[in-house]
């Protein structure tokens, strides 16, 4: 005998025993189980050092700018946040939430290689490397046989 939502008159049906609350209860068991053994395999995870705001050097335009640098994967990505005049003042530019440097990897010892670097007032995408040293950090591009660079300043 039929019941009205397709199972049998006495309540049995497919999915008996199988509430929606023992199921959830099931999921959030396993996700804390998986969640757990994934934090004890895991190395423990330790900022870069490179990890931070720096502020630029002036460039052509005599502005500067702040770079957020941060972890993109296993490397890190730097991206411009704010640009500023001579003065000091804030000012808007095309590059202002643009993606300044990709790809730099740690090589330990504060020294970062294999990044890409795009100079936008130069029209330019060059091989990136980065040396740390304390608060300051070599940013360098090299395209060819001619490289540039600047030397930033931590300001967090």
């Amino acid at each position: 005998m039929r019941g009205r939502n397709g199972g049998n008159a006495r309540g049995w049906s497919p999915c008996s025993g199988f509430t929606l609350k023992g199921l959830a209860v099931k999921y959030v068991t396993v996700m804390c189980a998986l969640l757990a053994l994934t934090a004890a395999l895991a190395p423990a995870a330790k900022a870069d050092p490179a990890v931070g705001i720096w502020q630029t050097q002036p460039d052509r335009k005599n502005l500067t700018s702040q770079i957020d640098v941060k972890p993109c994967g296993a490397a890190l990505c730097g991206t411009v946040l704010r640009a500023f005049d001579a003065e000091g003042r804030e000012v808007r530019t095309p590059n202002v939430g643009k993606r300044l440097f990709w790809d730099m990897t740690p090589q330990g010892n504060g020294t970062y290689d294999g990044g890409t670097v795009e100079v936008a007032s130069m029209n330019l995408r060059a091989r990136a490397t980065m040396q740390l040293q304390g608060n300051q950090l070599r940013v360098t591009g090299c395209k060819g046989p001619a490289c540039f660079g600047q030397t930033w300043t931590r300001l967090r």
